[in-house]
């Protein structure tokens, strides 16, 4: 089974940009939300997934994630997401021998900068960089299926 180890920061300041090695633009639309499970589907750069995660139990959960055609990712995006579509810059970052992934959202959520980190093991020690802020990655307000919801017309 596929998991997903993966902490998340609010950014303090501009720092990491000077550490970017690539960036691209995604759509994220949520298709169903259950119990802590969610289906999305996502378009980046020109590569479409369909992704399945299972609920929480503490920083690890399941995740199934999968290649589709882009056609019909777009009618996902167009016709199964009921309005629940972000749009973001996804920033690659390499710091301190990991890989940091800079979300920087835009429209409805303009201004939300969030740095996530997967880990190979819920233990895994790293330090932090001093463009790091707050940990938020129990908080409500920072899931996705939230953001999708501030998002929403």
């Amino acid at each position: 089974m596929a998991v997903e180890i993966e902490r998340k920061f609010l950014v303090a300041n501009d720092g990491w940009r000077t550490l970017c090695v690539r960036s691209l633009s995604i759509r994220d639309g949520l298709i169903a939300t259950e119990g802590g499970r969610k289906v999305r589907v996502r378009i980046e750069g020109d590569r479409a997934t369909i992704t399945i995660k299972g609920p929480r139990s503490g920083l690890i959960r399941a995740e199934f994630e999968y290649e589709i055609p882009l056609l019909d990712s777009n009618e996902l995006l167009a016709n199964h997401c009921q309005g629940r579509i972000i749009e973001k810059t996804r920033h690659i970052v390499s710091c301190g021998g990991f890989t940091w992934e800079i979300d920087e959202y835009s429209g409805d959520l303009a201004g939300i900068v969030i740095a996530e980190i997967e880990l190979p093991a819920t233990g895994t020690e790293f330090g932090r960089p001093d463009w790091l802020g707050v940990e938020v990655t129990g908080d409500e307000c920072y899931r996705k299926v939230n953001l999708h919801k501030m998002a929403m017309p």
